[in-house]
């Protein structure tokens, strides 16, 4: 009942921006009220510091980075480690979260844990009705360096199914006017998000933290027998080279009682007939996407990959890398492989969805809209990457500069302070 119930508010407020802000307003004060109870009752303690990623869906990106270099380093061994995560059973049986708390993600738990620890970690946006006492640290990570435009540089014509300009506006603002540190990578992330965060007008512009994505680390850092244990774990054969497709999600498509949907354009018809022979595709959804994906019959040329937690693993077993909009490839970048964009619906993306931070001239690689360049591509892959090794090296040179496998010690001399 309470689903069936949630599906009709949700379909209401889709169709009538006026019924969405009540409910929304209504959601908001029935949960503030909630975790008053624990900020009032809970003194901050200096020891405890609680990590999230992607809203609880996953045990990745920079808070994992930061999280696991805490575990190495002798000065942190009297923290207690908090991880929030919207399905705990899917977690409690990874080795390093042995050292960690795991809490339900939205539960009891997790607003008694936010309402004393002093540091939060995330990298994403925090519910808005967890209320920050003068004395805690919040540290936003964010997921990633951005390509399309994000927050206050959305333009107005934009389209979304769930939010107007305006509402997006209030959702960032109402998390950085919260933050005590937020994660940068490079002078260009640093410019995008000051403005798409609002960080000027909040005067708050002395919070970005520039050293590194902690979440590359790994990428400098990883050995070949992770690559074996990773190929072992999926069910790769040994003799076949990867191709990672990790398309983005889109605004304007969400379904009531699912939530943001994807419909997978590529022809894998067409990729198994010429690719099958030498390669498998890794398919891998945006963590917004709900709906599920049937592969079977591409039965051991398709893997879906997306409930896998931490996408450095995928990008550090692949040959290839295809996207479209995502961010992925401004961290795949770091291993200088060959990277595709295919961009079937470039058009309407860029004019009335996004639009982007950069010329799409900068990318890394080749722009296509129709599987057989994608397969031309891959059969002459060799070719195609030393005609992009100077795009790569300019492209590393400007925007993953600081990334060397040790950005997680350097974000922590700054962020925890005892």
């Amino acid at each position: 009942m309470k689903k069936q119930i949630k599906r009709i508010l949700t379909e209401l407020s889709k169709r009538n921006i006026y019924i969405r802000k009540i409910v929304r307003k209504m959601f908001f004060y029935k949960r503030k009220v909630s975790y008053l109870k624990y900020f009032r009752k809970n003194e901050v303690n200096n020891k405890i510091i609680i990590f999230e990623a992607y809203m609880g869906r996953s045990y990745a990106c920079s808070p994992k980075a930061i999280y696991e270099e805490m575990l190495m380093d002798e000065k942190y061994k009297d923290f207690e480690f908090v991880w929030a995560f919207k399905n705990k059973s899917d977690h409690q049986t990874i080795k390093n979260l042995e050292s960690a708390t795991i809490v339900k993600y939205g539960g009891k738990k997790y607003y008694e844990y936010y309402s004393k620890a002093k540091y939060w970690v995330t990298n994403s946006r925090l519910p808005e009705h967890i209320i920050k006492k003068p004395e805690q640290v919040y540290v936003q990570c964010w997921h990633g360096t951005p390509l399309k435009r994000l927050g206050y540089d959305i333009l107005a014509e934009t389209q979304n199914a769930m939010n107007t300009q305006e509402e997006m506006i209030e959702k960032y603002n109402s998390d950085a006017i919260r933050y005590s540190y937020m994660l940068s990578p490079s002078k260009f992330c640093t410019e995008k998000f000051t403005s798409a965060f609002n960080l000027n007008e909040l005067h708050t512009t002395n919070i970005i933290i520039e050293e590194g994505y902690p979440r590359n680390d790994y990428l400098y850092n990883y050995k070949e027998e992770d690559i074996t244990r990773i190929k072992e774990e999926l069910g790769i054969p040994e003799n076949k080279k990867i191709v990672l497709y990790a398309p983005t999600w889109r605004d304007n498509q969400h379904t009531s009682g699912v939530g943001y949907t994807y419909k997978t354009e590529a022809d894998f018809d067409y990729l198994k007939e010429k690719l099958e022979d030498d390669y498998v595709i890794l398919f891998r959804a945006h963590y917004f996407i709900a709906n599920s994906f049937d592969f079977e019959k591409y039965e051991g040329f398709v893997y879906d990959v997306s409930k896998i937690d931490d996408i450095n693993e995928l990008y550090v077993i692949s040959d290839i890398l295809i996207t479209d909009y995502s961010s992925v490839f401004f961290d795949y970048a770091n291993l200088k492989r060959p990277m595709l964009f295919f961009m079937y619906d470039l058009e309407f993306y860029e004019n009335k969805l996004r639009g982007f931070y950069i010329d799409l001239k900068e990318l890394p690689g080749d722009i296509i809209k129709e599987e057989v360049d994608i397969v031309n591509i891959i059969k002459d892959i060799n070719d195609y990457n030393k005609r992009h090794a100077k795009t790569y090296k300019v492209f590393n040179e400007k925007y993953n500069y600081l990334d060397d496998g040790q950005a997680s010690k350097r974000v922590l001399t700054k962020i925890v302070n005892e």
